[in-house]
């Protein structure tokens, strides 16, 4: 499988389990507590796969920016936290940030 659409897979299990935890209620209930787990599982193992073919600093950094971005939006859109010009304008560098690694040879 391409290594990008592992990361996107990674990227959408992490999310879930993020977004899970967040209704966990600080692990105390079981099924929301058992999505993050298993979120957090899947989403390492496909991180791990895509490892094999993409190197770890571009990996890491798609990984890292388009989780925060999509958890940050999450947060905002469902979650009822502030939507800020401030966050708006991290979200939109946090994206650039993502899209210049990649224009830079990302492998």
């Amino acid at each position: 499988m391409p290594p990008y659409v592992l990361l996107a897979a990674a990227i959408a299990a992490e999310v879930a389990g993020t977004t899970a935890m967040k209704y966990s209620d600080g692990f105390s209930k079981l099924w929301p507590s058992l999505v993050t787990v298993a979120g957090y599982l899947i989403a390492f193992t496909l991180l791990a796969q895509t490892l094999k073919t993409m190197s770890v600093g571009t990996a890491y950094a798609i990984w890292a920016g388009v989780g925060t971005a999509a958890i940050a939006a999450i947060g905002m859109l469902f979650m009822g936290e502030a939507a800020t010009a401030a966050k708006i304008a991290g979200l939109v560098l946090v994206v650039a940030g993502v899209v210049l690694l990649n224009l830079g040879g990302a492998h």
